[in-house]
């Protein structure tokens, strides 16, 4: 019989226990005590010893292999593909273990357990152990309902790992019930209020009106009159009179630790897409939205409600009010209006309107309920829309 190494040093070990024993050197339960097993065990050993000498120490269950043991050179496939395809290179981190065990199974045909994969990892130094966790905190728990809560939040960083120089933006909003992406879309620079504005509008349309909307201190949810003070909710940014229009809730958080659900979303997304997208060879922002990448909900019922009849290009947009001039024209952020004459009117002069710039880029004016005009992205009439 062929025994390992381990093998036969552990009845080397046992044997000179037992010979200590037998010569009076040291006691039976010392004996248990440096082989770390029950006194129970020791007497067996010492009957096994006396009836058939050192061959006895061994354990014959060692020569056959377990039926269930993973072959080698399937652990060594494991290892080679999470080696050469998945892993850490050109200063980016690989898949972590959950997410190289889903990426085998689909796409390589694994069976074993995810345990079995993480310690052959683990053992092989491909991948290090998570660090200790910090101290206790009491974990919110999610709301019940599927709508009731949603977060949106923004996470600047460098998604295309195949363009290492430029870092985007990742405009999310996630379900507090079923940590579901509803909407995910990767933009050029950082949160601006049409990227929020537009990921507002896709939610709605797709699923309805949510019953509370929760997010970060950002510029376009809150105003902050100076660093460090607390937001004040008096005044309203263009998001906060959107809310208020739909009747959505609007939740700020303090702190990082406050939305929890959506940071662990933005990093659950860095640690999967930016590998998904750097395995897939993508390189540009509209292949890489092109890309598609929780559980349910404590009740199965839907807290979204319908947009009706809602007009969302009225409410999801950039609103000031203004007052026509002399010459009948307004001004928003350096574009100019010219209102054409009004019927029943001799002049629009003096007017308090509500000048409103759309997602698509076109502006309208609008005195209570009527309409004053359409205008293109630079200020010329646009008579499609008046038509």
């Amino acid at each position: 019989m062929a025994y390992t190494r381990a093998a036969v040093e552990r009845a080397m070990k046992v044997q000179e226990a037992i010979l200590r024993a037998l010569s009076g050197r040291q006691s039976w339960l010392q004996v248990a005590d440096v082989l770390g097993v029950s006194p129970r065990t020791v007497r067996r050993l010492r009957w096994r010893y006396e009836r058939y000498g050192y061959d006895g120490l061994f354990d014959h269950r060692r020569c056959h292999p377990s039926p269930r043991a993973v072959p080698l050179s399937e652990v060594q496939r494991l290892l080679r593909l999470y080696r050469e395809r998945y892993g850490p290179r050109d200063g980016h981190p690989g898949f972590n273990i959950r997410h190289f065990y889903q990426v085998a199974c689909r796409d390589h045909r694994v069976r074993q357990s995810y345990s079995f994969v993480k310690q052959a990892l683990q053992t092989a130094g491909l991948v290090g152990k998570r660090r200790p966790r910090g101290r206790h905190r009491r974990r919110r728990e999610p709301r019940p309902c599927f709508g009731e809560l949603v977060h949106l939040d923004g996470s600047l960083h460098p998604w295309l790992a195949l363009v290492s120089d430029a870092r985007q933006t990742l405009i999310a909003v996630v379900d507090d019930a079923t940590q579901q992406l509803l909407y995910a879309l990767l933009v050029a620079g950082g949160e601006s209020l049409a990227a929020i504005m537009t990921a507002l509008r896709a939610v709605l349309e797709e699923h309805g009106i949510p019953g509370a909307l929760y997010t970060d201190r950002a510029g376009w949810a809150v105003y902050t009159p100076t660093s460090g003070t607390a937001p004040d909710r008096t005044k309203r940014t263009q998001v906060g009179r959107a809310l208020a229009r739909l009747g959505i809730e609007h939740i700020v958080s303090f702190s990082p630790q406050a939305r929890g659900r959506s940071e662990r979303a933005n990093g659950t997304l860095q640690g999967r897409l930016v590998n998904e997208l750097r395995v897939a060879g993508i390189r540009t922002l509209p292949a890489a939205n092109h890309a598609r990448l929780g559980r349910a909900p404590a009740d199965p019922s839907s807290a979204f409600v319908p947009v009706g009849r809602q007009d969302l290009d009225q409410i999801l947009c950039h609103e000031e009010e203004r007052c026509v001039a002399r010459d009948n024209t307004l001004v928003l952020e350096g574009v100019v209006l010219q209102i054409d004459k009004q019927r029943g009117r001799r002049s629009c002069v003096g007017l308090r309107v509500l000048v409103r710039r759309h997602l698509d880029g076109r502006h309208s004016v609008w005195w209570g309920p009527r309409c004053l005009g359409w205008f293109t992205a630079t200020g010329r009439p646009w008579r499609e829309r008046a038509a």
